[in-house]
């Protein structure tokens, strides 16, 4: 397990840094079996690397989303099936990006700060287990980029 992320400088493109990233968080969490350390690393290299100002999980149990490892201010400990932006990504199994989280219908704000969205479902036979959650303070902040390489990263984690 590499105990340091490199951040890449800031001068390098969204898709740079992530490309730079996705080797060091394979690296981070090769060998480890533990799957809450593994997201709380990959939560914590995902804010350090972007600054986002929430990145966290949310896990599937007892037919709701219940709060896991997360980098950023408090948070919703649990959200129901289909409400918000996290449980709409669990219903329908897809990612959603959200430019302006006010125009989301039922969107649950846990932080006034936050502007926009994405959620990514993690599925393990055939069946959501988790949604990657990924907040910005900023309008229209998530793009298809942000899409791919986050799926690439939450690929890594072994459910």
């Amino acid at each position: 397990m590499s105990e340091q992320i490199i951040f890449p400088n800031d001068a390098l493109s969204k898709e740079d840094k992530y490309i730079s990233l996705i080797p060091q968080v394979n690296a981070l969490i090769d060998g480890e079996t533990d799957l809450i350390a593994n997201l709380a690393n990959v939560s914590a290299a995902l804010k350090e690397t972007f600054n986002f100002f929430w990145v966290g999980f949310y896990i599937v149990r007892n037919n709701q989303l219940v709060l896991g490892p997360f980098q950023g201010p408090i948070a919703c400990t649990r959200i129901a099936y289909g409400k918000g932006v996290c449980g709409t990504s669990w219903k329908e199994n897809k990612t959603i990006i959200v430019e302006d989280v006010n125009q989301f219908p039922e969107h649950i704000a846990c932080s006034s700060l936050s502007q926009s969205e994405i959620v990514i479902p993690i599925t393990k036979n055939n069946q959501v287990v988790a949604v990657l959650d990924v907040d910005s303070e900023y309008l229209s902040h998530f793009d298809k980029i942000d899409q791919k390489y986050l799926m690439e990263i939450i690929e890594l984690l072994i459910f």
